[in-house]
């Protein structure tokens, strides 16, 4: 079994569909590792020799920043954006959606279920 970055690659898959499991790496990214290593992108990840499993892992190492130190990168980022008081953090810090999308109506991923605001009962 393939594991690079700490991530246990699919050994039925593609191999260019694999190394997509790792965080940070899409799809363009994951055409020119396999461009950069010179594996068969079509080739199944069982069917890698030792050699091109290491060819792709060291290009993934050399070349990108992936899971654990990408995620902490992203999260320092908003931590930022949350202290200096940026719009963007406070969005971030209300769970509200950061990218100009209107929050009328949808936006309901992000500020979950409707909660209804009555008028509550009628004073006598």
């Amino acid at each position: 079994m393939a594991r690079i970055a700490g991530v246990d690659l699919p050994r039925d898959k593609r191999g260019q569909i694999a190394i997509q499991y790792i965080y940070g790496i899409g799809i363009p990214s994951a055409k020119k590792v396999m461009a950069d290593a010179r594996v068969d992108p079509n080739k199944r990840v069982k069917a890698w020799s030792d050699e091109e499993t290491a060819r792709v892992r060291d290009i993934i190492e050399r070349e990108f920043k992936v899971e654990g130190d990408l995620r902490r990168e992203i999260s320092m980022n908003i931590k930022r954006l949350q202290e200096i008081g940026s719009y963007r953090g406070i969005r971030h810090r209300r769970n509200l959606p950061v990218r100009g999308q209107r929050t009328r109506t949808n936006a309901r991923t992000r500020k979950g279920p409707k909660k209804t605001v009555g008028r509550g009962k009628k004073a006598k």
